[in-house]
């Protein structure tokens, strides 16, 4: 068995999957929840693809006591996944406070605790929004490209953490740190005993598209069809979350089986390849065969026209690649509402 390592968030959309391949590859998982936005029946499925259930503490990570008792109770903890956060771009327009006290606070929380219980490292959950709209010459995006002003507080607060990740290192902290910016995570579990399960209405586009397949919602609403793109539609680079999550596991064992490498790195999680919101919509259709009834909707507030990453630098330093078929991941989707459905959860 290899270390253990504590995942923030882990009964979310993106922490369920990766909980998922760090079992499946020998490591041991504690998971840390608030249940703000997941459910803890999540477990099961969790134990159901991998025979093992993870150790799992309902905890805020704002919750400093608590979340140090937590530390307390399991000494072995070597790494820290920390996905814990409120995500949505829109919410964080309306409630920028929540924002900034839910996603600062809970990564203080932990830095703070890692040298006081020995903990090597943590990879820390951060979005492509830092790079806000590159211009036409960083597109795809690097690493390297200038962080621009954040069009949304969700965007801001990431930005923030990653600088004080940057600061907590260079005072000297003995952690080390590697900083994955997703692009979009889309797809569920190949088994479809996890996928992505929103609280209420979703944030994301392919619940919703599913919602609205499967007859929960009546309409979806693709927000401005007049960017200057091909379609008029925002461009994103869509990850398979399964691929998302095996680039954690490359990360951690990157943290703790590699001493020499440097204390803070940056890695693009992406697939390199734009596509736009109509697209997506259009190719889960024709994987599918299922009709979407969807509408133009007015731009919305935050919404970043284009953006796709480069991510030569995950592949050869990480040795990791997204692999997915983008109609195969659809169908994954597809195939997870269906099973929400036959469960009388959605």
């Amino acid at each position: 068995m290899k270390q253990t390592i504590l995942v923030t968030g882990g009964t979310g959309f993106i922490g369920s999957h990766t909980t998922v391949e760090l079992q499946q590859a020998g490591y041991q998982v504690v998971i840390i929840d608030n249940l703000s936005n997941s459910k803890i029946e999540v477990l099961d499925g969790i134990e159901q693809i991998t025979g093992v259930r993870p150790a799992f503490e309902q905890v805020d990570c704002c919750d400093m006591p608590a979340l140090a008792s937590v530390f307390a109770k399991y000494p072995n903890i070597q790494g820290i996944i920390h996905f814990a956060a409120s995500k949505a771009v829109g919410e964080s327009v309306e409630k920028p406070l929540m924002y900034y006290r839910n996603n600062i606070t809970s990564l203080l929380n932990l830095l703070e605790l890692m040298p006081k219980y020995q903990v090597k490292g943590i990879i820390f959950s951060s979005s492509c929004t830092v790079y806000g709209q590159p211009s036409k010459e960083n597109l795809p995006v690097t690493e390297q490209a200038p962080i621009q002003k954040a069009l949304s507080p969700y965007g801001n607060t990431k930005q923030i953490n990653e600088e004080i990740i940057q600061d907590y290192i260079h005072s000297g902290a003995s952690i080390k740190a590697i900083i994955l910016r997703y692009f979009n995570p889309i797809g569920a579990h190949p088994s479809a005993l996890i996928g992505e399960l929103p609280n209420g209405v979703p944030m994301n586009l392919i619940p919703f598209v599913t919602q609205t397949a499967i007859g929960i919602r009546k309409q979806l609403k693709i927000f401005g069809n007049d960017y200057n793109t091909k379609d008029g539609t925002c461009i994103r680079d869509y990850i398979y979350v399964v691929d998302l999550a095996k680039a954690h596991v490359k990360a951690m064992e990157r943290i703790l089986d590699k001493p020499e490498t440097d204390a803070v790195e940056v890695f693009n999680v992406g697939t390199g390849t734009g596509i736009t919101t109509l697209e997506v919509v259009e190719e889960f259709e024709k994987a599918t065969g299922v009709k979407v009834n969807w509408t133009y909707a007015p731009r919305r507030e935050g919404d970043i026209e284009k953006v796709w990453g480069n991510v030569d630098k995950a592949n050869q330093v990480l040795g990791w690649r997204a692999d997915a078929n983008l109609e195969d991941v659809l169908r994954s989707a597809w195939k997870w509402q269906q099973k929400l459905r036959v469960d009388g959860i959605q």
